[in-house]
């Protein structure tokens, strides 16, 4: 394997199964342990890797409820709600986007009440002008990963 590729292959390896010993990928990739290694560390610095993180099924934990809540938000207090959001333990992801909607963020929740209470106090926050919740009633996808370099 050429070196120019070995990032890309790296990753992609770490995507199969992020817990693969160094041996083992070096077995792999065709590449010494050494190199390896220095090449991961290289890929943690820069920020590409930024951790090893089991794949949890939230529902098998208590977690029954998804939900999807678009806000628009008073433009000067977009930051401060997107911090709360990002905050908050529940919430999985938060993005502010383009559209009708400033930020979209998901949740996972143990009941409807337990989604009602969070998104209340989250509502309470007076520079939420709007708001939409979706629950979600069946997951077909989550946490999909994509082999890098892929076009």
């Amino acid at each position: 394997m050429t070196y120019e590729n070995l990032d890309t292959e790296l990753v992609n390896a770490l995507l199969g199964n992020g817990r693969e010993s160094l041996r083992n990928l070096s077995d792999e990739l065709d590449v010494s342990v050494t190199t390896v290694s220095n090449h991961l560390a290289d890929l943690e610095e820069a920020g590409a890797i930024k951790g090893y993180t089991p794949i949890v099924d939230y529902s098998k934990l208590g977690y029954d409820v998804t939900a999807i809540l678009q806000l628009k938000v008073d433009g000067p207090g977009l930051p401060d709600i997107t911090d709360a959001l990002r905050d908050e333990p529940q919430m999985m992801s938060v993005y502010e986007t383009t559209g009708d909607y400033d930020i979209i963020a998901i949740g996972k929740f143990t009941d409807s009440d337990d989604m009602n209470n969070q998104i209340k106090r989250i509502l309470a926050d007076a520079d939420v002008q709007e708001s939409n919740t979706s629950v979600v009633l069946n997951t077909v996808s989550e946490y999909t990963q994509f082999s890098v370099g892929d076009d």
